[in-house]
């Protein structure tokens, strides 16, 4: 498949052709195709398309898919900033860090803010810690189950090896804001036991509360 057959398949309606089409780039890797499967992350409407561009562009070389992938960051559309972030998980750059930190931690868009807290915990320098765990906890309370679910376990996942983000998430269960109160509680069961549902110790939180 050239450039432009790819172009003209992930133009079309129909999910499955597309789907093929960037299997098809990801299995027979070519440079010139990094631009085209970047721009389809943006708008993208179906979930596993999104996932196989990702693991399309993984396979092509890092020194041309980094600055590119990078870019993206600076999107004015959230689906191309949360899939970039998505990438560079998965291409595991380190040097992400100042690129992310803080400001996309604290993105408008709560799928964008997911998946950068995801990919902080991952590449946090050491020594960026105790900044990373206070970030986190001032997010307590944003957004929907789901997003609030994310935190939860990002947190978990940071204080599972830097234990002073325990502390932190200790302190936001005595917040004066109820709301704040409530997550940091159900937070602080899953960072004890992290097989737990989040979902029911969130709801169990709210009802010992007075949520």
């Amino acid at each position: 498949m050239d450039i432009q057959q790819l172009r003209d398949a992930l133009t079309q309606s129909d999910s499955s052709v597309r789907l093929k089409a960037v299997l098809a780039a990801g299995t027979h890797p070519d440079d010139a195709a990094l631009d085209v499967l970047v721009a389809q992350c943006s708008h993208e409407p179906d979930f596993y398309v999104r996932d196989m561009l990702t693991w399309a562009i993984t396979r092509l070389p890092r020194d041309i898919t980094i600055p590119t992938v990078r870019a993206e960051l600076a999107s004015p559309i959230p689906q191309a900033r949360s899939q970039a972030l998505h990438t560079l998980s998965k291409i595991r750059v380190p040097e992400a860090w100042p690129w992310i930190f803080p400001h996309m931690l604290r993105d408008d868009d709560d799928e964008v803010v997911r998946v950068a807290w995801r990919l902080a915990v991952a590449i946090v320098p050491e020594g960026s810690e105790p900044e990373l765990a206070d970030v986190l906890v001032s997010q307590f309370d944003r957004g929907n189950m789901e997003v609030k679910t994310s935190l939860a376990r990002a947190l978990a996942s940071l204080a599972a090896w830097y234990t002073p983000a325990l502390d932190l998430v200790d302190a936001a269960t005595r917040s004066g804001d109820l709301g704040v109160r409530i997550h940091a509680t159900a937070t602080r069961a899953i960072i004890h036991d992290p097989e737990i549902g989040f979902a029911g110790v969130f709801a169990e939180a709210k009802r010992s509360l007075g949520g």
